[in-house]
């Protein structure tokens, strides 16, 4: 996953937990309109129709407009509130370097694989004020509030047993991710996150929510100072690429199954995005047995 390294070169794993300051929320953010905002668009992106058809059945769309330009800023502004200062590596920086996550809650520094800062910050008040906005969308509404095993490309269905996933939450785990020049996320797919519930039931990821904080110069022309950066869908020989470029505001949210992407390197400027996750409650019925179609002879 990780691309070749010599023996003993990968770096030891570290046991990491994430605590943040208590961080004020203005009453109003996100909840009313300010004055530089637009309406929301969305659009659908249809893989059979673009250079990547192998992926055609996955779910990917794009939302302009969810947050405005001075909602972004001060999005981040809050965030780098809330690193406590013994977390700070940096002087003077609430940004330390972006781990890659081995499992069992074991990260590692791998900067060949993953380049890039970053701010975690566990916030379930902003998260679900971040849906409040996007589930206006009546296409989100109807496609994501819940979809059965089969649904989605990479997903199975099981003989006998009709299994569903319910929309709980946006996982309130954000983690902010500062590019500089020269900084990427090299080729991969994201894994899933699970959890139990309070009730027992399982609860778990299946959709990459994106945020973009900034805007770049393919979206907005020179104006921007961000070059490059995009996120980009690959095929899996890595020779076809369909990028999705950072726009304020704009959130990519597509699923985590089979769909192959990398963070493109910045060339000019620096990237700001936030990424979380869509969690769902999973839901098992059994099918009944037709009349007549078992027993014993």
């Amino acid at each position: 996953m990780f691309g070749s390294k010599k023996k003993n070169q990968m770096p030891m794993p570290v046991k990491m937990s994430y605590e943040s300051k208590e961080v004020d929320i203005p009453e109003d953010y996100l909840r009313s309109e300010p004055p530089d905002a637009k309406p929301i668009r969305f659009r659908r992106i249809d893989f059979e129709n673009t250079v990547l058809p192998q992926y055609k059945g996955a779910y990917a769309v794009i939302l302009d407009h969810v947050f405005s330009p001075s909602e972004c800023v001060k999005l981040l502004e809050l965030a780098e509130a809330s690193v406590q200062d013994e977390d700070k590596t940096v002087p003077g920086s609430s940004w330390n370097p972006a781990l890659v996550n081995v499992g069992a809650g074991h990260e590692v520094l791998l900067p060949e694989y993953r380049n890039s800062d970053r701010i975690i910050w566990d916030n379930q008040e902003i998260v679900d004020r971040l849906w409040a906005r996007i589930e206006r969308v009546p296409e989100i509404r109807e496609r994501l509030s819940s979809f059965k095993n089969g649904d989605l490309l990479g997903t199975h269905a099981m003989e006998g047993k009709d299994m569903s996933w319910d929309f709980h939450r946006v996982n309130k785990r954000m983690r902010f991710l500062k590019y500089g020049k020269g900084q990427f996320f090299r080729p991969h797919c994201d894994g899933a996150y699970g959890e139990q519930a309070e009730d027992g039931s399982v609860l778990r990821t299946h959709f990459t929510l994106h945020l973009y904080l900034n805007d770049s110069q393919q979206e907005v022309g020179k104006e921007a100072d961000l070059v490059g950066g995009a996120t980009s869908f690959l095929s899996s020989d890595e020779k076809k690429k369909m990028d999705v470029d950072p726009r304020a505001g704009r959130v990519l949210i597509f699923q985590h199954a089979r769909l192959y992407h990398s963070g493109d390197d910045v060339k000019r400027g620096i990237k700001y995005t936030v990424r979380s996750d869509l969690l769902y409650r999973l839901r098992i019925e059994e099918e009944e047995t037709q009349p007549g179609s078992s027993g014993s002879a």
